[in-house]
């Protein structure tokens, strides 16, 4: 395992899987079938943080949903692909749309459909409820799990590697 800090000071995309990522993982219907989704409002912040400060932020997602195009519109996430399974090439073509190389960017997934893209990208990054595949393949493991936080905490790490946390939080505080 590579040193995760020498690499997260290279990232200037971070590239984000949604189901366990972002949420829980879980698929919430109600009564009348509709589908809800539980999003932690500390990754939301953490993803303006990112933004703030000229860390490009994309979501590649197995699959499309409302509630989810919703949040990515609410929090203005430029680069985001719905409902792929085959997520290297959409990763690929993101680094080129931002002008990054695969290297520059980092990955954050907790299942089998991101390992390609977990190897190819500089930083791999996961959950602590992916399956143990993507554990042994990522590079660095957030504490707090899927929905609950993970998102924000991996934005704080990149911003510190990045020597970038200090100007993030002067944004909110100043």
């Amino acid at each position: 395992m590579a040193d995760a800090t020498a690499l997260a000071r290279n990232i200037k995309l971070l590239v984000l899987d949604v189901d366990g990522v972002l949420t829980d993982g879980g698929l919430y219907y109600g009564d009348e079938g509709i589908l809800m989704k539980r999003f932690s409002v500390q990754d939301g912040l953490g993803i303006k943080l990112a933004q703030a400060v000229g860390l490009e932020v994309g979501i590649i997602t197995g699959l499309d949903q409302k509630p989810v195009e919703r949040r990515i519109t609410e929090l203005g996430i430029k680069h985001y692909y719905a409902g792929h399974h085959r997520k290297l090439p959409l990763f690929e073509q993101m680094c080129e749309e931002v002008g990054v190389a695969p290297e520059e960017a980092a990955y954050m997934g907790d299942d089998w459909i991101d390992l390609a893209v977990m190897a190819r990208a500089g930083l791999a990054l996961c959950v602590p409820n992916a399956v143990p595949e993507v554990i042994e393949a990522a590079d660095w493991m957030s504490s707090r799990k899927g929905g609950q936080g993970a998102v924000r905490e991996a934005i704080s790490f990149i911003l510190e590697a990045r020597g970038l946390k200090e100007q993030a939080l002067q944004r909110w505080v100043d």
